[in-house]
């Protein structure tokens, strides 16, 4: 099932709160790019730029109790999740203040208090954890929804299908989100994966499915926001299949076209379909955003992150025994 959008029936306040939480993931994200390529970072990062749109539409849906459950691409959906980009940052600088206290650099990020439990650089780890996670809702007979945000690449892991079983049986309260940006790593989609419309090899399951522009922030918002709601009342899970474009290279700052990877004519009409500026385009001609609106926008998410770029800077790296205590149970 393909989901269109409709942003007239979404809220100016949300439509706002969209655009500017894309945004802030975006300067975020390139602020990283800038301090990889300056050598102050050194942890590798795998950025979100170019996928915005997924992140923001899924959890702009959630209320702060849901659960999301990240991969090695995580930074997206952490602070989309109510993350504080402050405590995100000194992570990357692995400082005692980060959000993972240190301990998990960019491909590991976890924030119980934020409903990001964790984050894990193993493709597919954390969708049976996200199963999880949702059936102990189930069992305790709580509301909660559990969110599990994957790539395309996980399709090729058995516990892909394992869990989308289990869900389906028990109709655990979960929404499957293949974030499908057509690589896996290095590789295009079309020659890892036998039948690339994902969401057909899922509906098998007896899960309903929703194939999406993941492009589209208000298509993305909408359809989660219809499945995550049958979720809390017991019809069980769902997946939703957005396709997307990441514009940096697989992990890093580059582009990758110099690599035969991909060519720079795709990568240029991918970025023509910017989900900040197609949000912004119908904001403008819609009169819901007027110049001086969006230049306050940015200088308060610019100034954001200098605040997190100073936060990092008066933040030390943890102690020996900060650095041992969370890796056993006390």
């Amino acid at each position: 099932m393909r989901t269109q959008s409709e942003p007239t029936t979404i809220s100016e306040k949300t439509l706002h709160d969209m655009y500017t939480m894309m945004i802030r993931i975006r300067k975020f994200e390139e602020k990283v790019a800038e301090n990889i390529i300056n050598k102050e970072i050194t942890t590798p990062c795998h950025l979100y730029v170019g996928q915005e749109a997924i992140a923001t539409g899924v959890c702009t849906a959630l209320r702060r109790t849901d659960f999301v459950f990240s991969t090695h691409r995580s930074h997206g959906h952490y602070i989309a999740k109510g993350g504080d980009i402050k405590t995100l940052m000194a992570e990357l600088y692995c400082k005692a203040t980060g959000c993972s206290k240190g301990n998990g650099g960019s491909m590991h990020i976890a924030e119980p208090k934020t409903g990001l439990p964790g984050s894990s650089a193993i493709v597919a780890g954390t969708i049976p954890l996200s199963v999880g996670a949702a059936y102990s809702f189930f069992l305790q007979k709580k509301d909660n929804v559990s969110v599990a945000f994957f790539g395309d690449g996980a399709v090729g892991e058995g516990t892909f299908y394992e869990s989308l079983n289990l869900a389906s049986l028990k109709k655990l309260p979960v929404i499957f989100v293949c974030e499908n940006n057509l690589f896996s790593t290095h590789m295009p989609i079309t020659a890892c994966l036998a039948g690339t419309d994902i969401y057909k090899k899922v509906e098998t399951f007896d899960i309903p499915t929703h194939k999406i522009d993941g492009n589209d922030v208000c298509a993305v918002y909408r359809a989660a926001l219809q499945v995550i709601e049958d979720a809390r009342t017991g019809k069980g899970p769902a997946f939703l299949e957005c396709t997307t474009y990441r514009w940096f290279g697989h992990v890093g700052p580059n582009y990758d076209v110099d690599k035969g990877l991909r060519s720079k004519e795709d990568l240029e009409y991918w970025m023509k379909k910017c989900p900040i500026k197609r949000l912004e385009r119908y904001l403008i001609r819609n009169n819901l955003l007027s110049e001086s609106k969006k230049r306050a926008i940015y200088n308060k998410i610019e100034n954001e992150i200098e605040e997190a770029i100073a936060f990092k800077n008066n933040s030390s790296a943890p102690s020996k025994e900060q650095l041992t205590r969370s890796v056993f149970k006390e």
